[in-house]
């Protein structure tokens, strides 16, 4: 199978704007899409003394990435992540549906670390399609490696019931802004809450309350790095904050400064 290259992916929790990191996104082939969102392909090449910071808000959901010397699961994060790139180098980045990793790690995301080697995956045949991604990706050809990635995922099964279902709970989370609420999206789901938080629990690795926040902060994060900013009162009002001293504490924690001064920092 081919990616597709038509349309914009919607996740973007880069927080670090124009770092010199080119990043091709590739879209998966109709069965992959059952398991990947989108791929994240970076490559750099920096001076010899250069060194630069990649922050990142991420996703509510798992990255498997394949770099040149290891290949690792890595579940979602509560915080702001970090990463120094210095040198010259690669990836091959896949960001799953919210449902997939959990069967591939055989238990709850919440009780596994927050990096798992691939080969500490309950599924087959890690190691070699690790291997034949590196060669694509080694001599250039993205598309070779996603082919190489795709085959493997031919080999599996498809995601269960439970796992769609999560899908579909992350996916209205992050489309439908007037879901500001555990009890909101437990009632849009038939769920019960308690039943919602185990299921969502088990296969991101934290609560529904957290994936509401981590979206909401998203979008906050996006809209302050825009041409035209909003004024943050505003902005803590659209997003469903009571206040702005509230949306403000929140932002500060998971990203690691106050809104007007993250706001500031990107306009340089």
């Amino acid at each position: 199978m081919t990616a597709r290259t038509d349309a914009e992916p919607r996740s973007k929790g880069l927080l670090t704007p124009g770092a010199p990191v080119r990043i091709a996104r590739l879209f998966p082939g109709d069965r992959a899409a059952l398991f990947v969102r989108h791929y994240w392909l970076p490559r750099w090449e920096l001076p010899a003394v250069a060194r630069i910071r990649q922050d990142v808000l991420e996703y509510p959901t798992a990255n498997l990435v394949v770099e040149p010397e290891g290949a690792a699961l890595f579940r979602a994060h509560r915080g702001l992540t970090s990463r120094t790139l210095e040198d010259s180098g690669w990836a091959f980045g896949v960001l799953l549906h919210p449902g997939a990793a959990r069967g591939w790690g055989g238990a709850s995301l919440r009780a596994l670390p927050p990096v798992v080697p691939l080969p500490r995956l309950r599924v087959d045949g890690t190691g070699g399609m690790a291997e034949a991604v590196r060669a694509g990706m080694a001599r250039g050809d993205d598309r070779a490696a996603v082919a190489a990635f795709e085959a493997w995922l031919d080999t599996l099964p498809e995601p269960d019931d439970d796992a769609r279902l999560v899908d579909r709970i992350v996916a209205a989370v992050e489309d439908d802004r007037d879901l500001l609420r555990v009890e909101q999206l437990a009632e849009r789901f038939g769920l019960g809450v308690r039943h919602l938080q185990r299921l969502v629990a088990g296969h991101i690795g934290f609560g529904p309350k957290w994936l509401i926040q981590r979206y909401r902060l998203q979008e906050a994060a996006a809209a302050l790095r825009s041409a035209e900013p909003p004024q943050l009162a505003g902005l803590a009002a659209a997003l469903g904050y009571a206040d702005q001293a509230h949306f403000s504490r929140e932002f500060k924690a998971v990203v690691g400064s106050a809104p007007g001064a993250y706001a500031a920092a990107v306009r340089g």
